[in-house]
C-alpha cells in the first residue's frame, strides 16, 4: 500500500513549485486545480450547473468559462462562493479519487494529492500524511500582488478566503518552509521523503 501525501499551502505560498519537485523522485501528483479546470469544461456536468446558477454572462465568446469574471463575483460574495464550491468540489473529488485509486492499484510507492483547500474542505481523510508549504504572510502578499497584478486589497481578499498559513502549519504532519530559496525547499522535501520511507 503506497503512502498518500496531501500537499497544501495557502495561495502564493509556493505550493506549485514544491509540487513540481516530486517529479524528480518519480512520485505522481494529482493536482486538484488542474481537475478544477477540467470539470468546468463545456459538456461537463459542473459546467452546466454553473451556467444555470450564475447565468450566461460568465461565459467567453467561445462558450468557455471566464474565470476572472466568475472569480470577481464569488470572491466578493461569500454565499456565491459557497454555491460555486457546492457545484465544483464534488466533481473534483470524484475525479481525484479515481486517479488516486488507479495509482494505488498500479503499486505506486507514493501518490501526492495537491489540494489547496485540503483543511478548509476537510479532505484529510483522503490522505495518510499532510504536508504544508509555509511562507510568512507578508511574503505571500507580495508574491500574490506581483504574480497576479492584484491590488493589496484584492490580494488580501484572496488570502483571507483561506485558513491562515500559520493555522495550516499547526494542523500538518510536516511543513516545508518556503521563505528561502527553491534549493532550500527541495532539500527539506528530500529529507522528509527519506524520513517517511518513500525514497
Amino acid at each position: 500500500m503506497g503512502l498518500i501525501i496531501g500537499l497544501t499551502g495557502s495561495i502564493a505560498s509556493g505550493k506549485s513549485t514544491v509540487s513540481l519537485m516530486f517529479d524528480d523522485f518519480d512520485i505522481p501528483v494529482i493536482d486538484a486545480d488542474k481537475l478544477a479546470r477540467e470539470v468546468v469544461d463545456p459538456g461537463e456536468k459542473a459546467y452546466e450547473a454553473i451556467i444555470h446558477k450564475f447565468g450566461p454572462g460568465i461565459l467567453r465568446e467561445d462558450k468557455t468559462l471566464d474565470r476572472k469574471k466568475l472569480g470577481a463575483i464569488v470572491f466578493a460574495d461569500e454565499q456565491k462562493r459557497m454555491q460555486l464550491n457546492e457545484i465544483v468540489h464534488p466533481a473534483i473529488r470524484e475525479k481525484m479519487l479515481k486517479h488516486r485509486d488507479a495509482y494505488i492499484k498500479s503499486d505506486e510507492k507514493c501518490v501526492v494529492l495537491d489540494i489547496p483547500l485540503l483543511f478548509e474542505n476537510k479532505l484529510t481523510n483522503y490522505v495518510d500524511k499532510t504536508l504544508v508549504v509555509y511562507v510568512d504572510e507578508n511574503v505571500q502578499l507580495e508574491r500574490l500582488m506581483e504574480r497576479e497584478g492584484f491590488s493589496k486589497q484584492e490580494a488580501k481578499q484572496r488570502i483571507q478566503a483561506q485558513i491562515p498559513n500559520k493555522e495550516k502549519a499547526k494542523l500538518a504532519d510536516a511543513i516545508i518552509d518556503n521563505n528561502g530559496t527553491k534549493h532550500h525547499s527541495y532539500e527539506q522535501l528530500e529529507k522528509l521523503l527519506r524520513t517517511w520511507g518513500v525514497i
